[in-house]
């Protein structure tokens, strides 16, 4: 079975306040979940067109258990402490077998 991954770029963080509030709620959801935190940091290098934004990296061991996790009320409320404080690109990708 393939593996599941979030990824997810910063562009900006507009609030840290409610990324903080996110981040508390955000970490005990994805653990509970099932979700091992690969990355979570700034330090990034940016090739051809991409740019060097804050980017988490999150491995679970399905892509199925991964989309759960994303659905999950603990995840919801989450996102919701985290409502407009960020903007951000979410992708949950499939790994390969």
């Amino acid at each position: 079975m393939a593996k599941g991954y979030w990824v997810s770029v910063y562009r900006t963080i507009s609030d840290p306040e409610k990324m903080a509030a996110y981040s508390k709620l955000a970490g005990p959801a994805v653990r509970a979940a099932g979700g091992r935190v690969l990355s979570r940091g700034s330090r990034v290098v940016a090739h051809d067109d991409g740019i060097a934004e804050f980017t988490v990296l999150i491995e679970f061991d399905s892509f199925e258990q991964a989309v759960a996790a994303r659905e999950s009320e603990p995840y919801q409320e989450a996102l919701a402490a985290l409502s407009d404080g960020v903007e951000r690109d979410f992708r949950i990708v499939e790994g390969v077998d």
